[in-house]
C-alpha cells in the first residue's frame, strides 16, 4: 500500500491473535477459521505488536493508532495467560502512539478529523474511549497501582482491577496508570451509538465479501455470510467474557427498517438461497431492551443489569424482537429464518412471547443456551443465572415444543477449569446434565483473556470485589477430569471419570452416571495423567 495520508490504524483483527493460535493448553491449533483455507499460523503472535513494527519500518514518522479487540483488552497492565506474567498496556509494548478501545467509531472519526486539521495522534489524550500517554499529572484521574507494582503483589493487581472496573461507564473518570516511567491514560468509554447513528453504520456500502485478493474460502466467513447482525452491547456481565468490556451493557439497536434494508441486500447475493442463518447479536434476545431509569440511569454503576438480580429499572418485554422477527420472516425473499445466535433464558420471566416466537418458528432443531454451569457457588463466580432459571426454561422449551409436534434440542454451552470450580462441583454438574437428558457435544475450557474478571481471580485466586479466596484448577489431570465429567456419554472419557469419581469419593454415583456397570471398566489414558 502507499503510505496513509493521516495515520495508519492498527487491528489484529476480528479474534485476538492469542486465542486464535493456541488452545486452552497452549497448545498450537491445528486450523484457523479467519484465515484462507482454514489455514494454521497466517498470523503473528501478538499481531497487534507485530504489525505496529512493521508500519514503522515501512513509514517512518507515520502515527499508528491500533485498536480491536486484542488492543482494547490490554489497555492497561495485564495479566498474559501465555507468558503467565503480568505484561504492559499494549501501547507501550507496541510503541503506538494511541488506542482506541471498545467499537471505535466516534473515537476514530474524532482522530482523523483532527489529524487531517493538522494535529498529532499522540496529542489527542482527551478523546473517550482511548487510551495515550499523559503529557503531565490529570488531577482528575483515579491513580491505579503501578505496573511494578501490580506485577510484584497480585492482591495489588486486584486493587487496580476493582478501580479500574468502577469507571468503566460513559460518566466515569479518567485512569492514570505509571507503566515503568510512562504515564498511560485512559479516557472513559466512548458515549454508546444512537439508534439512528447504528442504521447510519450500516448503510454504509460494506461489500459482505472477503477480500478479492484472497482465492480460498474463509471458514469463518461462510458460517456469517448470511447472518445480521440486529444489535451490539451486552448487560449479562459474565465472569469470562469480554463482550461487555469491548461492547459496553448499553444496547444498541437497529430500526427494523434497517434490517429490513440488510435483508433486500442478502437478496441480491448470487449464492443467497432465502436462508438467513442468524438474526442476532452478542444476546439474541437483547435486542430492543433497555434501561428504563431515563437520565437517572445514566450514571449507573452496576455492571451488570441481570446479576446478582434483575435491576428493577430492566426493560426487556421483548415486544421488540418479536416484531422484528414477524417482519423479516414476512419478507417475500426469505424462506427460512433462524437465530442462531445465544439467548438468556433467565428472561422468559417476561419474555414468554418471545420465546414462544422463537421456539415455534425461528429454531433449527436445536436451541444454542449457555448455562456455563449448574452448580451455584459457581454459577455466583461466573455472574449466570442458576440451576433454578435453567429448570423452569427446559420445562418451558419441551412443553412448546411437543404441542408443535417438533423435536428440538438444546445445545449447552459449558465451561470446564473455571475459577472457583472444584472436581466436586463437577460431578455434581454431570449428574445434573444426565437427570435432565441433556448431552453436551463441545466443551469449552476456560481461558484467561486479558481484561476479564475471571482472568483476575485465575491469576490472584482472590475474587477482587468480594475478596473471596477460591479455588483455580491449573493442573492439567484436573481440567482433563473436569471436561470428561461433562461428557458424561461418551464411551471413550468413562475411564477418566470413574478417576474423577474416585479422586471425589464419589463412586457411589457411577452406576447412575454411567448406567449399569458403571464402576466397572473404562480405558484410562494413563499416559497423560499428571
Amino acid at each position: 500500500m502507499g503510505r496513509p495520508r493521516l495515520f495508519a490504524a492498527v487491528s489484529s483483527g476480528a479474534m485476538d491473535s492469542m486465542v486464535n493460535r493456541y488452545t486452552a493448553a497452549k497448545k498450537v491449533r491445528n486450523d484457523d477459521a479467519y484465515t484462507p483455507g482454514g489455514k494454521a499460523a497466517a498470523r503473528p503472535d501478538r499481531a497487534v505488536i507485530a504489525y505496529t513494527a512493521a508500519v514503522k519500518g515501512a513509514f517512518r514518522g507515520l502515527p499508528v493508532v491500533i485498536g480491536g479487540i486484542e488492543a482494547s483488552l490490554r489497555r492497561l497492565a495485564h495479566y498474559d495467560f501465555w507468558s503467565d506474567r503480568v505484561r504492559r498496556s499494549i501501547l507501550v509494548d507496541a510503541k503506538a502512539d494511541l488506542l482506541v478501545y471498545g467499537m471505535g467509531e466516534l473515537a476514530l472519526t474524532t482522530i482523523a478529523r483532527r489529524a487531517a486539521s493538522g494535529e498529532a495522534p499522540v496529542t489527542m489524550t482527551d478523546i473517550p474511549g482511548t487510551a495515550s500517554f499523559a503529557p503531565g499529572s490529570v488531577p482528575d484521574a483515579v491513580i491505579l497501582p503501578g505496573f511494578d507494582r501490580v506485577c510484584a503483589d497480585p492482591a495489588t493487581y486486584n486493587e487496580a482491577f476493582r478501580l479500574a472496573a468502577a469507571e468503566q461507564r460513559p460518566q466515569g473518570r479518567p485512569l492514570l496508570q505509571d507503566q515503568g516511567g510512562r504515564q498511560v491514560l485512559v479516557q472513559p468509554p466512548a458515549r454508546p451509538l444512537s439508534g439512528a447513528e447504528l442504521d447510519r453504520l450500516y448503510q454504509l456500502p460494506f461489500s459482505r465479501r472477503p477480500h478479492p485478493g484472497y482465492r480460498e474460502e474463509i471458514p469463518a466467513y461462510q458460517q456469517i455470510r448470511f447472518s445480521i447482525t440486529t444489535h451490539r452491547g451486552c448487560y449479562g456481565g459474565c465472569a469470562f467474557c469480554a463482550i461487555t468490556a469491548h461492547q459496553g451493557k448499553t444496547i444498541q439497536s437497529r430500526s427494523i427498517e434497517s434490517i429490513h434494508a440488510e435483508v433486500d441486500q442478502l437478496a441480491a447475493h448470487p449464492d443467497f438461497r432465502g436462508t438467513v442463518t442468524d438474526l442476532g447479536g452478542p444476546t439474541a434476545n437483547m435486542y430492543g431492551t433497555a434501561c428504563g431509569a431515563g437520565a437517572g440511569g445514566r450514571d449507573c454503576r452496576r455492571e451488570s443489569c441481570l446479576f446478582p438480580r434483575r435491576c428493577p429499572h430492566l426493560r426487556a418485554e421483548g415486544r421488540s424482537a418479536v416484531a422484528l422477527l414477524r417482519k423479516i420472516r414476512g419478507i417475500s425473499h426469505v424462506r427460512h429464518l433462524f437465530v442462531a445466535s445465544g439467548v438468556r433464558y433467565d428472561l422468559l420471566e417476561t419474555q414468554a412471547d418471545y420465546f414462544a416466537e422463537l421456539l415455534d418458528h425461528h429454531v433449527g432443531g436445536l436451541l444454542k443456551i449457555a448455562p456455563e454451569s449448574t452448580v451455584p457457588q459457581i454459577t455466583a463466580v461466573m455472574r449466570k443465572p442458576g440451576p433454578e432459571a435453567l429448570l423452569a426454561f427446559l420445562e418451558f422449551y419441551r412443553q412448546r415444543s411437543a404441542r408443535n409436534g417438533k423435536r428440538q434440542g438444546v445445545v449447552p454451552y459449558l465451561i470446564a477449569g473455571h475459577p472457583g470450580c472444584r472436581l466436586e462441583d463437577m460431578v455434581e454438574v454431570a449428574l445434573f446434565l444426565k437427570r435432565n437428558g441433556l448431552r453436551v457435544e463441545q466443551v469449552q475450557e476456560f481461558t484467561p483473556t486479558p481484561g476479564t474478571l475471571a482472568t483476575c481471580i485465575y491469576y490472584s485466586g482472590v475474587d477482587p470485589f468480594t475478596g473471596q479466596s477460591l479455588h483455580v484448577p491449573r493442573s492439567p489431570r484436573e481440567r482433563r477430569l473436569q471436561k470428561a465429567l461433562l461428557l458424561w456419554h461418551r464411551p471413550e472419557v468413562r475411564g477418566d471419570i470413574l478417576e474423577a469419581l474416585k479422586l471425589c469419593r464419589r463412586e457411589s454415583v457411577a452406576g447412575e452416571l454411567l448406567g449399569a456397570g458403571g464402576g466397572k471398566g473404562g480405558r484410562k489414558n494413563r499416559g497423560r495423567q499428571r
